[in-house]
């Protein structure tokens, strides 16, 4: 898939998720307030930040689908990377602030919350689940990280929906003396978020750090370069992910006789091999150098 073509996929389903956490956030937060309990209040929060979260992928995915240029020669990939990273790092801090707060509510006297507020966490989690996997399959299609984080962030949305619904519904069938039941739910909840959000965060920082990418891709790639004719031999093959495309660069071993023309054009023949057998590969560095064989000794082609 072109690159640009998946840089709109992501920012049209970061689109779609601000447009339905938007609503969300409203009705939780009214019915939160209206119906007493700060489960749906601290649902609300989180719906919140997966507003600005999908702001800061739909920002980051218009920036990385940008063309290399003299200010940026090796392009805007890490825009997407950077993007997730943030997201995860907001997921903490929602989590920070929501644990916070359901210890206060915990040690503070209050009312069980309405029985209605139920039914709207029930309609909460089927649309939060429906838009994670929604947007989950299309960061998994055009191979983004930020989009990945992003239908994340909507799951744990939804799984905090659960706890509350849990949590509300013990406070609501065990009356007086399990008010607080609801706020548990959300400190239980905060807790799945944080999980959530290291796992988000790992591979966004490897990605930012130039981790080497993982043999489903570096095989391909080498196999690629050696099934091209005239190619003897290859050697430190070096991939890192920028974005949702890769870079790589490659030392392939040809006959020391080659004249330099030849061995230009060959190297384009790896090129086009390695970008034919995995698209995602944006750009690729090829090295040409004289094969030397194991024993020393050079073998005529």
């Amino acid at each position: 898939m072109p690159h640009r073509e998946a840089a709109g996929r992501g920012i049209r389903s970061a689109q779609a998720g601000m447009l339905v956490n938007t609503a969300l956030a409203v009705t939780k937060l009214v019915a939160g307030i209206v119906g007493n309990s700060y489960a749906l209040v601290a649902d609300a929060v989180e719906s919140a930040a997966d507003i600005f979260s999908s702001l800061i992928v739909w920002s980051g995915l218009s920036v990385a689908s940008r063309d290399p240029d003299e200010t940026y020669p090796f392009g805007y990939g890490k825009a997407e990377s950077l993007a997730a990273a943030i997201v995860s790092l907001m997921l903490l801090g929602a989590a920070v602030g929501i644990s916070i707060e359901a210890i206060r509510e915990i040690v503070t006297p209050h009312h069980a919350p309405a029985a209605w507020t139920l039914a709207v966490l029930v309609g909460v989690v089927v649309v939060k689940t429906l838009l994670s996997r929604r947007v989950g399959h299309v960061g998994r299609a055009i191979g983004s990280s930020a989009v990945q984080a992003d239908a994340w962030h909507h799951m744990s949305d939804a799984l905090t929906s659960a706890a509350a619904f849990v949590g509300i519904s013990v406070a609501v069938i065990g009356g007086p003396g399990f008010e607080a039941a609801d706020d548990w739910a959300a400190l239980v909840a905060s807790a799945i978020i944080v999980y959530n959000g290291i796992t988000m965060l790992r591979p966004a920082v490897a990605d930012l750090m130039d981790r080497s990418a993982g043999p489903e891709v570096l095989v391909p790639v080498r196999m690629a370069a050696e099934s091209v004719s005239g190619v003897l031999a290859t050697e430190k093959l070096a991939m890192r992910r920028t974005g949702m495309t890769y870079r790589v660069t490659i030392h392939v071993q040809t006959d020391p006789e080659m004249p330099l023309h030849e061995a230009h054009i060959l190297s384009g023949k790896v090129k086009s091999a390695i970008r034919t057998a995995v698209p995602q590969v944006q750009s690729v560095l090829v090295h040409m150098e004289p094969f030397e064989p194991a024993d020393g000794r050079r073998t005529n082609s």
